[in-house]
């Protein structure tokens, strides 16, 4: 089988990567797109520790497993829970303290032809979203996070800093609470492409922190992009941190601490919100698409999303 496969060091294409056998509670799913996320770079540098199938944005159809998923376009959550440890039972399932993670922790992920998911994390695809929509979904979803942990809607100013592809994604998920949004980014085309979806744009050259939004979104994907966000949040105001970087942090605690400020890690989201917000078009994905690439080619394709200003990253298996 054809796959990308990380040894800790070295990403390589290879083509003989065991085909994946799936358990009693498990569907094996062809890969029909995957995306190459920010996380996958910082798992490329480090982060986690992880060897094996990286990638975890996937949309794919179902090649063996319960007979009502058979054939079906396919989504899937990356988190893979026991089900029966107390956090489990408390609906944290995304949390659960033994859980794998798709392409992130102890399970090989989508940069592959095929891939084990638990029929549990698996989400069937309205008719109405295209595949190159759907892949989508996992960020999408991690963008919606944000609306399940800290309440924002009319006359809230709400700052979001980072235009890659995560940022565009929670800058239109929070303008469509009617918050006043505004994406803050290094990248002009990238601020652009979100100038006409309820956001205000500005280029973080521009910019100046000035310690008056309400909320603080940062989703920079770099280590310094904390201490920005934190001048930029008003006194008892929210920071949501959305960035995993293999980078260490280095900042002082002490203004988070005089000003009172409320700081929510935000990661994974339910998929359903996201579906439907992709069915409806309430939030656009594909402009956010600047290349695909044949699987035979990942390395490649890898590569090319960790150039500077390049927005998602498309592996096809077919």
């Amino acid at each position: 089988m054809r796959a990308l496969y990380f040894d800790g060091t070295t990403l390589r294409s290879i083509d003989d990567q065991p085909a994946p056998v799936g358990g009693p509670d498990d569907a094996v799913v062809g890969v029909r797109l995957a995306g190459v996320c920010s996380t996958d770079l910082q798992i490329l540098a480090g982060y986690m520790g992880f060897t094996g199938v990286p990638g975890h944005e996937f949309v794919g159809e179902v090649i063996d497993g319960p007979a009502h998923l058979a054939g079906q376009r396919v989504v899937g959550e990356i988190n893979y829970a026991c089900g029966r440890c107390p956090t489990c039972r408390a609906g944290l399932r995304r949390h659960c303290p033994h859980r794998r993670v798709m392409g992130i922790l102890g399970a090989d992920g989508a940069f592959s032809e095929r891939l084990v998911v638990p029929v549990a994390n698996l989400h069937p695809v309205p008719d109405a979203v295209p595949d190159e929509a759907a892949v989508f979904t996992e960020p999408l979803a991690a963008a919606f996070a944000m609306l399940e942990q800290v309440t924002v809607g009319d006359g809230d100013q709400v700052v979001v800093l980072g235009d890659g592809k995560l940022g565009l994604l929670c800058a239109q998920v929070l303008a469509g609470t009617g918050a006043s949004v505004t994406l803050v980014g290094k990248h002009a085309d990238n601020l652009a492409l979100v100038a006409d979806r309820g956001v205000a744009t500005m280029l973080l050259e521009d910019w100046a922190p000035a310690g008056s939004a309400d909320c603080v979104v940062e989703a920079t994907g770099s280590a310094t992009g904390l201490a920005q966000a934190a001048a930029a949040v008003r006194p008892r105001g929210t920071l949501v941190l959305k960035s995993t970087v293999a980078e260490e942090h280095r900042l002082s605690l002490a203004p988070l601490v005089i000003n009172e400020i409320t700081v929510v890690g935000s990661r994974c989201g339910l998929f359903p919100p996201a579906l439907q917000a992709l069915a409806d078009r309430a939030v656009e994905v594909t402009p956010l698409i600047d290349a695909t690439f044949p699987l035979v080619d990942g390395v490649d394709a890898v590569a090319f999303a960790a150039r500077p200003g390049v927005r998602k990253v498309l592996i096809t298996a077919g």
